[in-house]
């Protein structure tokens, strides 16, 4: 899978899945295979999904659009659970976080 840190994995497959249909419009990849979702854990007694996740740059003029596509896709692969999720800098994102896959698509 991914290097996405997770309190359940099995979940945190499902929420993969779906957010592999999340792109970077300016980049044209997908969140998970550019390495923009540091962590996926799951809240069961509170029904919550916690997602850290970053942007390739604090400046990215589709950041809002990325998170809010973000949220939209755990709340569609969890319908009962609200998704929050945190934008972090710390540690910045590097094309070392894009995945095998990932890097195949850029250099084509």
């Amino acid at each position: 899978m991914s290097n996405i840190i997770t309190n359940d994995s099995i979940r945190c497959a499902v929420a993969t899945t779906g957010l592999y249909n999340v792109y970077d419009p300016e980049i044209g990849l997908n969140v998970v295979d550019l390495g923009l979702i540091y962590q996926i854990d799951f809240d069961e007694a509170a029904k919550q999904i916690h997602a850290t996740m970053t942007l390739t740059t604090q400046f990215c003029p589709m950041g809002d659009s990325i998170v809010s596509n973000v949220i939209q896709s755990l709340g569609e692969s969890f319908s009962d659970f609200e998704p929050h999720v945190y934008l972090t800098f710390e540690p910045p994102w590097s094309h070392n976080r894009i995945s095998e896959a990932g890097q195949e698509f850029l250099s084509r």
